[in-house]
């Protein structure tokens, strides 16, 4: 069974940090992007950050590259998305997501990942 959990979120000022977590199982990690998406209250999921490491290709939203980072520990079964500088446009549910076939053009469209998590809330807020 897969499964993919995401924790780190709460609430932070502007201009501060967050590290959030999805830990996977069920899955053999390096055979698989890994992305992260935000859903605010009312909207769709935006794509945040990507990551695949068969074709080595990692890609960001323009609205936090430079901010965010996004990385992968295939040895834990984790991936990480490191938010800093927040802004007050951040505040969304942060969901992480899988995919076992997709190619860089695919890699910002949520219908493209076969697997998502639950996901963490941060609220962005001073």
């Amino acid at each position: 069974q897969v499964q993919l959990v995401e924790s780190g979120g709460g609430l932070v000022q502007p201009g501060g940090s967050l590290r959030l977590s999805c830990a996977v199982s069920g899955l053999t990690l390096r055979r698989y992007a890994l992305a992260w998406f935000r859903q605010a209250p009312g909207k769709g999921r935006e794509f945040v950050a990507a990551n695949n490491q068969r074709s080595g290709s990692t890609i960001y939203a323009d609205s936090v590259k430079g901010r965010f980072t996004i990385s992968r520990d295939n040895a834990k079964n984790t991936v990480i998305l490191q938010m800093n500088n927040l802004e007050d446009g951040g505040t969304a549910v942060y969901l992480c997501a899988a995919a076992g076939s997709i190619d860089v053009a695919q890699l910002r469209s949520p219908a493209a990942y076969d697997y998502w998590g639950q996901g963490t809330q941060v609220t962005v807020s001073s």
